[in-house]
């Protein structure tokens, strides 16, 4: 495919192009002046304009009708609804080389852009991630950016997938955010979204076939992955994000809801196209064929967090009502799948192919208040969480925003769209769905059109400096540091992993390491002499009341126990 959408010349000028079968005439607004007649050359029409450079705004204008924004436009500085901006990605100057460290090495933090400073810019975020860095994470995983209708949103309902959302900042500053991250250290996988668009501000079907009728998903008609141009359109976008922004990984949203009649999978052409990108599936059902045929590296797995959650907050309804007994987590961690037909099969995975967390952005903001398991199960849990995720899961592990250090402020689900019948749907769509679901009080679910429910989303990084917050820091720092200078904690050591439950304690050995975990909240466990204490999550330094044990275990306090000498 030869479509670029706009495309800065080495010589001087730009060349625009656009895919767009069915149209009779294709017109290109460029500012304020006339409309320029462009070529056909099969399905697509192109026009090269000496003299447009960087910063130009343009539209397209097709059969002398809607002027509408480009579907490869590298910026939207007026929003979805608004013109597209040429862009020369070769003009910013990337100073750091990305760090090489393999994926069973990386301890992953995932950031919302707007909500992860109070400032919500990709700059303001470039200036925070020194304090992640701090402590021992070495990766970023940032939300979706991918322009979205409004000033505020998750992310998901992206429209214009080639260019950053302008709320967070110009495309540059995107790129300033993944060189601060490398020269810190950090490696960077972007969250992208190929299962369907937003609603508002979606212009593609207009120009061309992107989508068909002759499928359906949550979201309306499926996107056409049968058309070559359609899969060209996102496999160009992965490269795009790789070649243009030099993040290292895509974590690819909801693949289960990738419905392809091809024979070859669009989803293999994605993998394949994007290397040597670190591929990472979201996936719900616990399916082999996400890593075994379409060759992702790695999958999102909710089982642990699943058994995890249950244990600590006791919440037995929805998808955690099978979750609560300890043998489930223990299987989590030994095995890693604990659902599903093919759920033995994890134990031939290679701990580096799970990725697994205590919270992320869906466990948090899928619920009616968004609370985080700190302010469910209190500090003591929160800190037990911490141990299980970075010292007895043998598998990647990730934290949400402001985990490290028990952040006050919920996650809320928050949306800024401009249709107001749209706006309406989500906001009741929203409190009716927790109604359903045995919510008792509908109309306490905050409305996210409201900008209220997004400022309460935002971290207040101060706090991190202030008991008990700074204590859980410490506890995070120190686990990091464990888990760096013990091998055996880290993703490679699965086949070393063992996990059995003895009463309300959990033991998992990792080799000749022990995480020992109390999961009841007024018993102690007693442990074996001839260990010694590492860490003890509930002791003085990271918040908690008591100081290293000796045989005793006390309640709800997770350690790490290694053999005496």
């Amino acid at each position: 495919m030869a479509v670029t959408g706009a495309e800065v010349l080495a010589g001087g000028g730009t060349r625009f192009s656009v895919w767009a079968p069915r149209a009779r005439s294709v017109a290109l607004r460029l500012g304020g002046e006339p409309d320029r007649p462009m070529r056909r050359e099969g399905d697509e029409w192109s026009l090269t304009v000496e003299g447009a450079g960087a910063g130009a705004r343009y539209w397209f204008v097709l059969d002398q009708a809607r002027a509408l924004p480009d579907p490869r436009s590298r910026c939207q500085p007026e929003g979805v609804h608004g013109p597209s901006q040429v862009v020369d990605p070769r003009a910013f100057r990337f100073r750091h080389e990305a760090p090489r460290r393999p994926l069973a090495e990386w301890v992953i933090e995932e950031i919302h852009v707007g909500a992860f400073t109070m400032e919500g810019t990709f700059a303001a975020a470039a200036a925070r991630l020194p304090a992640v860095a701090e402590i021992g994470i070495n990766a970023v995983e940032i939300m979706p950016v991918a322009a979205f209708p409004g000033a505020r949103n998750w992310g998901y309902d992206g429209v214009s997938l080639y260019a950053p959302c302008a709320a967070y900042g110009t495309p540059d500053e995107l790129r300033a955010l993944v060189d601060e991250a490398h020269r810190l250290g950090l490696a960077v996988i972007l969250d992208v979204v190929y299962n369907h668009l937003g609603p508002e501000g979606n212009y593609t079907n207009e120009f061309a076939p992107y989508f068909t009728c002759a499928r359906k998903t949550p979201w309306g008609d499926a996107i056409a992955y049968e058309r070559p141009e359609v899969r060209s359109w996102l496999v160009d976008n992965a490269r795009h994000w790789r070649d243009e922004y030099r993040v290292d990984a895509l974590r690819v949203d909801a693949v289960h809801a990738i419905e392809d009649p091809s024979p070859r999978q669009f989803l293999s052409e994605l993998v394949e196209g994007a290397r040597p990108l670190v591929m990472i599936a979201e996936s719900e059902p616990n399916e082999s064929r996400v890593v075994d045929e379409w060759g992702f590296d790695a999958v999102w797995s909710d089982d642990f967090h699943h058994a995890l959650h249950a244990s600590l907050t006791g919440e037995r309804t929805g998808y955690y009502r099978s979750f609560g007994p300890l043998p489930r987590l223990a299987r989590a961690i030994e095995v890693g799948w604990v659902r599903g037909a093919e759920a033995e099969h994890a134990r031939t995975l290679s701990a580096e192919r799970l990725v697994v967390c205590a919270q992320n952005h869906d466990q948090i903001g899928n619920r009616a208040l968004g609370e985080r398991l700190a302010h469910l199960a209190g500090l003591p849990s929160a800190r037990l969480a911490a141990v299980a995720t970075l010292a007895a899961a043998p598998s990647v592990p990730l934290l949400f925003m402001g985990e490290e250090f028990a952040a006050g402020a919920p996650f809320l689900y928050f949306t800024s769209h401009g249709d107001p019948a749209l706006a309406r749907a989500v906001t009741e769509g929203r409190r009716r769905e927790f109604a359903e679901h045995g919510f008792a009080w509908p109309e306490r679910v905050p409305d996210p059109q409201d900008e209220a429910t997004f400022r309460r989303s935002k971290l207040d990084w101060q706090e991190a400096e202030r008991a008990p917050h700074d204590g859980m820091r410490a506890l995070y720092r120190e686990l990091l540091r464990l888990r760096r200078e013990l091998p055996t904690l880290g993703a490679r050591a699965k086949a070393l992993c063992r996990a059995r439950v003895d009463g309300s304690l959990l033991r998992v050995a990792r080799g000749p390491v022990q995480v020992v975990m109390n999961f009841d909240e007024h018993a102690a466990g007693a442990i074996e002499p001839g260990w010694r204490c590492l860490l003890l999550s509930e002791e003085r330094q990271f918040g908690g009341t008591v100081d290293r044990p000796g045989n005793v275990l006390p309640p709800r306090a997770g350690g790490l126990y290694v053999p005496g000498r």
